[in-house]
């Protein structure tokens, strides 16, 4: 029985997966670095990472210092999301029935948390979430499954009792019943939101 809903950010709740793909170019060109050769495999690649994950994505694409190109990049997304992200369809619509239904809401996000805090802010969805977790605040981000695990543990539940709604490739490897039994023998839900909002 679902007791309480993990939801990821990047791609379900905000269409910000695109604004994230249009950052690499002006940060390399700003670190006067090079493109990744096949843009499309390291872009798919690196959603939903964070972390020491993160770092060796980039590294295997970008020569130099991995971390320098994520400063770079996340202080152009601070620019960029300022000024607001759109919502994805039906996410309002969703948070206000799980609200009606009294269903507790928690974001676990590979970004971070101050970025999470600011697309909540700015999209008024703020007031629907009891707390958030990034993967910057935990030992192992996703596709491992601590982010999750520590939303629940938030949530003051079971896992296995939590319904995550997730759309990339890397976050459904951590939400699955596998990938939480593998840390803790209780199981989660998890669904692939693909590019929909609510699933």
């Amino acid at each position: 029985m679902v007791k309480g809903v993990i939801f990821d950010m990047d791609g379900l709740m905000f269409d910000t997966e695109r604004l994230w793909d249009t950052l690499w170019e002006p940060a390399c060109v700003a670190l006067g670095l090079p493109l990744p050769a096949d843009m499309e495999k390291f872009q798919a690649g690196g959603r939903g990472l964070a972390g020491d994950n993160l770092r060796r994505h980039v590294a295997e694409y970008i020569p130099g210092d991995p971390q320098k190109v994520l400063d770079k990049i996340w202080q152009l997304a601070d620019e960029r999301f300022a000024r607001g992200v759109p919502c994805k369809k039906g996410l309002k619509e969703l948070l206000a029935a799980l609200e009606d239904m009294g269903l507790p809401r928690i974001v676990a996000s590979s970004s971070p948390r101050n970025m999470i805090e600011m697309n909540l802010q700015t999209t008024g969805t703020a007031r629907y979430f009891h707390d958030v977790v990034s993967g910057t605040e935990v030992a192992h981000s996703k596709p491992a499954p601590d982010t999750f695990l520590v939303a629940a543990k938030k949530l003051h539940l079971d896992p296995h009792d939590c319904l995550v709604l997730e759309d990339s490739f890397n976050g459904v490897r951590a939400g699955p019943r596998r990938g939480l039994c593998d840390r803790d023998g209780a199981g989660s839900d998890a669904a692939d939101g693909g590019d929909r909002a609510a699933v």
